[in-house]
């Protein structure tokens, strides 16, 4: 009999009244049954990150700092025990989850790094006019208040981490929703953080059905909403909480554009590989993966038959095994939208070239030429391994298509020029702009997030730092400077 996963109320286990199964999306097996909370325990919880909010703002740097570090070591300790419960619960290849694990140990060893520099203050001399003679102004920095985290099943720790590590760096509470289809991964971070020394109240993993968020959303005393997931899901969390600092991270048809100058067979092999596997990672349940390809003219019939064997050559299979590359999308559901979003394109004279095939919640890797602007795969995220591939003629061309899109998150251009990678730099309406790789390179530190329907804010540890922070200045006066 599978036993019940409590979740986490005010840093102490807890179990409600309800709890819902977890399942693997490979092969149905119960991963984990997991405690839904109560009202009453939501209410708790709420009630006592608010009641810690001055308290956990003057912690000592060194105390938030010592947790965030021992998370990240305990995080090393056990990252073939997570891996693989993140692959069983969300179906992620073990390599790739491996992979997430290592990145969250980042996250939180960052944040460490980050709470021990933060808040030493801005000093700015005032006396730059008469009227401010003698005057210091010293600005720092101080908790919005308590943070609702939302996270997504398709990285379900890292995601958790992103969430999470900023908030104690900087003294905010937070509440963490994992997502429902992935709880289990969200809930070994509470396990980690119930080892150190943080108030009780500062911290809660609440595996609370979606259904039941609005009223969480709406909760005047939580000021600060970071939020990932789909655009739709998100704006409306935005409007109906339009007096709140919301952090939205949302989603993507990530593009990589192949440009003239990237001509070589050693170049093409290069980005077809990367193209390939970066479609694929995840199952394509990545924001940034590769969706559309966009190639100049002169190198595109050199390419494409590249970029087709190499997505081949993707091992789709047992999300257990280490040499699976590919394994199934998050729910059969998801994969029949998938399927019915390439068979309308095909149907619209879209020609495929490998995959469109679905097998339960596993779908081929995928390659299309010839999509119709108007279908929905052309139009929207398609989350999912499927590619598509467009010619272009020149640099003007290629960047006119990456910004044909209602999203903007980051895109990948394949050049060796220096002045063209600053010209794509300024042209494209993304959050990001990787020179000589796919969209789908992130480093954990750095800015994340996007521009138009791709959300609003960034992540990345010290830029969540000041996403649930606001700055407030400190004027001193009669000083001899």
């Amino acid at each position: 009999m599978t036993s019940t996963h409590a979740f986490w109320l005010a840093g102490r286990q807890a179990t409600g009244e309800a709890a819902f199964d977890v399942t693997s999306p490979w092969d149905g097996r119960v991963v984990g049954r997991v405690s839904v909370p109560t009202e009453a325990q939501v209410e708790e919880a709420v009630a006592a990150a608010h009641a810690v909010i001055d308290e956990f703002a003057a912690t000592p740097a060194h105390v938030r700092a010592a947790a965030l570090d021992h998370v990240s070591k305990r995080l090393v300790e056990r990252t073939e025990e997570i891996a693989q419960l993140i692959s069983a619960e969300n179906g992620k290849p073990i390599k790739w989850a491996r992979g997430e694990v290592g990145r969250a140990v980042s996250v939180f060893r960052f944040a460490a790094e980050e709470a021990r520099r933060f808040n030493g203050g801005d000093a700015q001399r005032l006396d730059t006019d008469a009227g401010g003679q003698g005057r210091l102004a010293l600005t720092r920095r101080f908790p919005k208040g308590v943070v609702l985290g939302i996270a997504p099943f398709n990285f379900p720790l890292n995601l958790c981490a992103h969430k999470i590590a900023p908030a104690i760096a900087v003294g905010a509470p937070i509440i963490l929703k994992p997502a429902p289809a992935t709880p289990l991964s969200g809930l070994i971070l509470g396990e980690l953080l119930a080892e150190t020394d943080l108030p009780a109240g500062s911290w809660s993993v609440l595996t609370v059905p979606n259904e039941q968020m609005p009223a969480l959303v709406k909760d005047e005393r939580l000021p600060v909403i970071s939020f990932t997931g789909s655009d739709k899901v998100g704006y409306a969390i935005m409007d109906s909480v339009p007096r709140k600092h919301c952090t939205l991270e949302l989603g993507g048809n990530g593009a990589a554009v192949v440009l003239a100058d990237f001509a070589s067979e050693q170049d093409l092999d290069w980005a077809a590989t990367r193209i390939a596997t970066f479609s694929n990672y995840q199952g394509g349940q990545s924001c940034i993966s590769v969706q559309r390809v966009i190639a100049d003219a002169s190198v595109y019939d050199r390419l494409l038959p590249k970029i087709v064997a190499a997505v081949e050559a993707q091992v789709t299979g047992d999300p257990s095994d280490s040499a699976t590359d590919v394994g199934p999308l998050v729910s059969e559901d998801a994969a029949q939208r998938v399927e019915s979003w390439v068979d309308e394109a095909v149907q619209g004279g879209a020609k495929l070239l490998t995959g469109g095939k679905r097998d339960g919640a596993t779908y081929a890797p995928t390659v299309l030429t010839d999509v119709p602007a108007d279908v929905t795969l052309a139009c929207e995220e398609v989350f999912g391994p499927v590619l598509t591939v467009t010619k272009v003629d020149g640099e003007d061309e290629a960047f006119a298509a990456v910004n044909d899109s209602k999203y903007g998150l980051q895109a990948g251009v394949f050049t060796h020029d220096l002045q063209t990678a600053f010209r794509a730099h300024r042209a494209l309406e993304v959050g990001g702009v990787i020179v000589g790789d796919v969209p789908s390179y992130r480093a954990d530190q750095m800015p994340y997030g996007g521009a138009k329907q791709s959300g609003v804010g960034r992540e990345g540890v010290a830029f969540a730092m000041d996403d649930y922070t606001y700055e407030r200045v400190l004027v001193l006066t009669g000083l001899a400077l």
